[in-house]
């Protein structure tokens, strides 16, 4: 029997196994942020069809009560940074966390649509600050030898949420009889789906109060003794605390605080670094991936499939995501992230063009032949997994990469910006364009992930293996 001796820092520090524990707590607290991020954007889905027939409303009146939740999701991302700079890291979670709640009991609980709408706003706001605080969190407490993994916490947590909403949406379906309007203790079913999600909420909150807050915060208030038990706490007693301490304030001494203009220059506005990064952004939504997660059971009911069989389908393809964010972690770092990305690209172009063509056999009852239904399914299902695989994952870290340190936070926060608008646009779009066509929607998405390949192959630059400060 052998043993390993714990990883070291480039510094030579050695990160504590008997504290490692206790630092998976913390980052899988912070995380319950992503999962309750994952589970509130993809929750309606099971909520859909109910909400049409409950208000009688349009496609396109519909399509902005699911999509207005990406207006929130905007302004929480805007606004999380900041208000964490002033009150801190966990004063944010326990933000979000109350949000999260409330919205969850008023969207169970409507009186009508335009208080639906706000409470999915709220909400949106809540996924917003989840979606920055956290991965930030846990940044500035993971010891340096565990960061990269444990920074992963927060995207498989995303996706779990996404898995396990759709796995309470179809529990609850089968619970009032296969029908998303069946009553149960007085609610009906898609109230219930959108309630349910109070448990994680307050379950986030709670764990909230039981993980220290981030050090750095707490050196920038003048808190330094506070901090250095924090160190302590998640780094072992061994680490010389004056100089981490030292070292984080140097740090923060040096860091560029990156303002709008700093992105401006040449003849587009922006510098091409940053419209890469638009592009980026834009094309990991434009391929239709959120129809996957938002409307993935109205889709299969449309094409003829029960109700009860439409959300296993959605919880199956929500597995498949997870499978696919696993592949890509393993080999992020192995073959890089443009090889990645180039082979999700053609095979989501691969697999959309399937969807197309087997949607275009539909028939005038409104279902899809044998056939056509089985291609329809299993290319749904490796839409998902070329998406997880490749630009669910890559562009993040492209992003994280990509800019020059002196840029490198306004330029993320412009290219999250031009994501949230291009996933509203894809979300409040595809109801009205599947009653218009659904074969050529499916079409419009694999135009979109073949440009995304020349896209990558011209302008996307490899930043496998390089420093930060060797970016510009």
């Amino acid at each position: 029997m052998t043993s390993t001796a714990p990883p070291t820092t480039p510094e030579g520090r050695k990160a504590q196994p008997d504290h490692l524990g206790h630092v998976i707590f913390i980052t899988a607290a912070a995380a319950m942020g992503g999962f309750l991020f994952g589970y509130d954007s993809s929750v309606i889905n099971g909520a859909v069809e109910a909400i049409r027939g409950r208000y009688e409303v349009g496609s396109a009146g519909l399509a902005q009560v699911i999509a207005i939740a990406l207006i929130g999701c905007a302004i929480g991302a805007a606004t999380a940074g900041r208000i964490a700079d002033r009150i801190g890291r966990i004063r944010v979670m326990q933000i979000a966390a109350a949000l999260f709640t409330v919205s969850a009991v008023g969207s169970a609980l409507p009186f009508a649509l335009w208080d639906l709408a706000m409470w999915r706003v709220l909400g949106g706001i809540a996924i917003g600050m989840a979606s920055v605080i956290g991965p930030a969190y846990i940044a500035e407490v993971a010891p340096p030898a565990y960061r990269g993994r444990l920074g992963s916490f927060q995207q498989a947590a995303i996706v779990i949420g996404i898995a396990i909403s759709q796995l309470v949406n179809w529990g609850i379906l089968n619970l009032a009889g296969g029908d998303q309007r069946g009553k149960l203790a007085g609610l009906e079913a898609w109230q219930w789906m959108l309630g349910v999600m109070v448990v994680p909420a307050v379950l986030y909150g709670l764990l909230s109060f039981a993980i220290p807050e981030s050090p750095r915060f707490l050196i920038s208030v003048g808190k330094t003794a506070k901090a250095k038990e924090v160190l302590a706490e998640v780094e072992g007693h061994g680490v010389d605390l004056d100089t981490r301490v030292a070292e984080i304030k140097e740090a923060m001494r040096r860091e560029h605080k990156s303002s709008f203009k700093d992105l401006l220059g040449g003849r587009f506005g922006f510098l091409p670094i940053v419209w890469i990064g638009i592009g980026l952004s834009v094309f990991q939504q434009l391929v239709g991936i959120n129809v996957a997660f938002y409307y993935s059971s109205t889709l299969w009911q449309s094409v003829g499939i029960d109700p009860s069989s439409s959300f296993f389908y959605s919880f199956t393809t929500s597995i498949i995501n997870i499978i696919g964010t696993v592949i890509a972690m393993v080999f992020v770092d192995r073959i890089g992230r443009r090889p990645l990305a180039l082979i999700g690209s053609a095979g989501m172009a691969v697999a959309l063009a399937l969807e197309a063509w087997a949607f275009a056999s539909k028939t005038a009852d409104g279902t899809l032949p044998t056939a056509q239904g089985t291609v329809a399914l299993v290319a749904a299902h490796a839409f998902v997994l070329f998406f997880a695989l490749s630009w669910g994952v890559v562009v993040w870290v492209f992003l994280g990469e990509m800019f020059p340190n002196k840029i490198r936070a306004a330029a993320l926060g412009v290219a999250a910006c031009a994501q949230w608008i291009a996933n509203w646009a894809i979300t409040a779009s595809f109801p009205s364009l599947s009653d218009w066509n659904l074969s050529g929607t499916y079409v419009i998405y694999m135009i979109f992930a073949l440009l995304s390949i020349p896209f990558v192959l011209k302008f996307v630059k490899e930043t496998k293996g390089k420093a930060l400060e060797e970016m510009g």
